[in-house]
């Protein structure tokens, strides 16, 4: 299997048009059509990592947050990142980041954090705008339903938990073929008046090639008339950060230590206890203190994340409890959320997790490291 057919199937799980502006997710180094050897799965790439890779033989590292983030200048091995990429290209060792392409998805990384901590009713907490579509189609009456089925059959017409959903009127079309033309309908240069259903359907942008394509394999005309429209509308299916309900509410106090038990960890920051119970809960794994006004909007008791500033604890104002988890405790499900959705869709071939722990910080208390 060539590493470009595993890259098509990470990005029709987590399309890489959804990921942040900022980011840097994709194939960062190494060829496409390499054949792969196995997959490593790890949360950073670190000069062991690409070690690990080198003594398992595997030359496809995947990886969530990317090595390369900013532009790099030179590779002369002062920085870590530089000799990182030195080792991979050296070994021909391919390394593909994820990054908040898996953020927004709907059942990705928050919403791992979410399941950990057995919430329910989960939702985006900070739905994505201008990520749906709208086709509008005008085809003969007769042709009507076979195309509307080609079209959900490519995505079209999905909306949260709904799916088929699509708007139907009739009308009228006319037109006129000039010398050169080939009309489905009528004859050239002889108007045609014909009884035709516009379709209206609403889609997910990163499936535009793919249905416009439908259209025109499926469409009996032969030029097609339809239009494209970008709605403003929020999209239910992607965006950052999750939003759920505790199985039974809690005092804040016994909320910090189950998650503090489910994050592995002894040291959370938080905002003043508010002294009421925890009910709905909101996480954003890594750096989200941009997700506070979302949480309070949302009527959060509790925003769970992580890098919070020392004035973004001000923000919590006596609304909600603010939590700062950790950046790489606040993401720890990612690596197995990745592995478990490749084993499911390449149950046979060498994929493993990486040993190494990636995690730079460190804790000391009470004279003990941690």
């Amino acid at each position: 299997m060539k590493i470009q057919e595993i890259i098509l199937i990470l990005e029709q799980w987590a399309p890489p048009v959804y990921a942040e502006s900022f980011d840097n997710v994709g194939l960062l180094i190494g060829k496409a059509e390499a054949e792969c050897t196995g997959i490593l799965i790890t949360h950073d790439v670190l000069e062991n990592v690409v070690e690990e890779a080198i003594n398992k033989k595997y030359n496809f590292i995947l990886c969530f947050h990317p090595i390369i983030f900013s532009g790099l200048k030179k590779i002369t091995g002062k920085t870590y990142v530089e000799r990182v990429v030195a080792k991979a290209i050296k070994n021909d060792i391919a390394i593909y980041s994820i990054h908040t392409a898996l953020d927004n998805l709907k059942k990705g990384v928050s919403h791992s954090l979410a399941n950990v901590l057995e919430l329910r009713d989960i939702q985006i907490l900070i739905p994505q705008k201008n990520t749906l579509k709208q086709l509008t189609v005008y085809v003969p009456k007769e042709n009507a339903n076979s195309l509307l089925e080609k079209l959900y059959d490519a995505g079209a017409g999905a909306m949260g938990n709904y799916d088929q959903c699509s708007f139907v009127t009739s009308g009228k079309g006319s037109f006129r073929g000039n010398e050169n033309s080939k009309p489905y309908l009528g004859k050239r240069m002889i108007r045609e008046e014909v009884e035709e259903i516009q379709l209206n359907l609403v889609f997910q942008k990163h499936l535009e090639q793919k249905i416009l394509k439908t259209l025109f394999e499926n469409h009996p005309y032969e030029a097609v008339a339809f239009e494209l429209h970008r709605l403003y509308n929020q999209n239910s299916e992607i965006g950052m950060g999750s939003v759920g309900i505790l199985k039974e509410e809690m005092t804040e106090e016994d909320f910090l230590k189950l998650l503090g038990q489910k994050l592995e960890t002894n040291f959370i920051r938080h905002s003043p206890f508010l002294n009421r119970k925890i009910k709905k809960v909101a996480v954003l794994g890594g750096s989200g203190s941009f997700a506070i006004p979302n949480a309070k909007q949302t009527k959060a008791d509790v925003l769970v994340t992580a890098d919070l500033k020392y004035h973004d604890f001000f923000q919590a104002e006596n609304q909600i409890l603010l939590v700062d988890g950790g950046h790489y405790e606040t993401e720890r499900f990612t690596k197995k959320l990745i592995h478990d959705h490749l084993i499911e869709k390449l149950p046979s071939f060498a994929i493993a997790l990486s040993k190494s722990i990636t995690n730079p910080v460190k804790y000391f208390s009470d004279g003990k490291k941690e």
